[in-house]
């Protein structure tokens, strides 16, 4: 768990910012403060979307139903508005099967990456975090910290490059964060996979404003 939720573990989310960038250019985010309610915001929504499809996903990992996976990673990539959020999603969620491919090795992995390489998937990273973890036996609530996590540290770390705010600034926060992960964990694992939804619509203007800045110094 740990290994695989290391916010240096290499599969390119270090180059995302979850649109911070343009909220930090358009004074939406400002200080601690700001920044703690945007990335709570973050990780709300994560909890309202891309994790119940990941409960979902470790589901059917463990049970070895491909095809209901595959059914779940278009529903979780028809709900990316943006085409940048659709992008991350996309490519981290390849660099990890990739990765658990030549790590981890298990035939699902392999299965699975043989599904996104002919394009019967798009790969989302929500479903490859969930079918990585089913493949090692760890429970999906250790899969769900690692995705808030994951959530938190991306926007946390991008905050340091892109706006005055300390490491202790940044630590309280994703402190704050991380201890409602239980919490997150229980109304998630209970919600109907047909409910899930994300829409934040400051965050998606946000994206929207990203695409278009001609000066960018993280893809999204």
């Amino acid at each position: 768990m740990l290994q695989f939720g290391d916010s240096m573990f290499p599969i390119g989310a270090f180059s995302f910012s979850s649109g911070l960038e343009s909220a930090v250019q358009e004074g939406v985010v400002t200080d601690a403060s700001t920044l703690w309610a945007f990335a709570l915001t973050a990780v709300e929504q994560a909890a309202r979307g891309d994790c119940i499809a990941l409960i979902a996903a470790h589901r059917a990992a463990t049970a070895g139903e491909i095809d209901t996976l595959a059914r779940i990673d278009a529903q979780v990539y028809s709900r990316k508005l943006s085409g940048e959020a659709r992008a991350m999603s996309v490519r981290v969620g390849k660099k990890f099967t990739e990765m658990g491919v030549e790590v981890v090795g298990a035939p699902l992995l392999r299965a699975w990456r043989e599904c996104i390489e002919t394009s019967v998937t798009p790969g989302c990273y929500p479903v490859a975090l969930a079918i990585h973890f089913a493949v090692q036996d760890l429970p999906a609530y250790q899969a769900f910290v690692v995705h808030q996590y994951g959530v938190a540290t991306t926007i946390l770390g991008a905050a340091l490059r892109l706006m005055k705010v300390s490491h202790i600034e940044t630590q309280k926060i994703l402190y704050e964060l991380t201890g409602r992960a239980e919490e997150m964990y229980a109304i998630a694992a209970k919600t109907r996979l047909s409910d899930m939804a994300g829409f934040a619509p400051l965050t998606e203007i946000l994206a929207a404003v990203h695409t278009r800045a001609h000066v960018r110094l993280f893809m999204n």
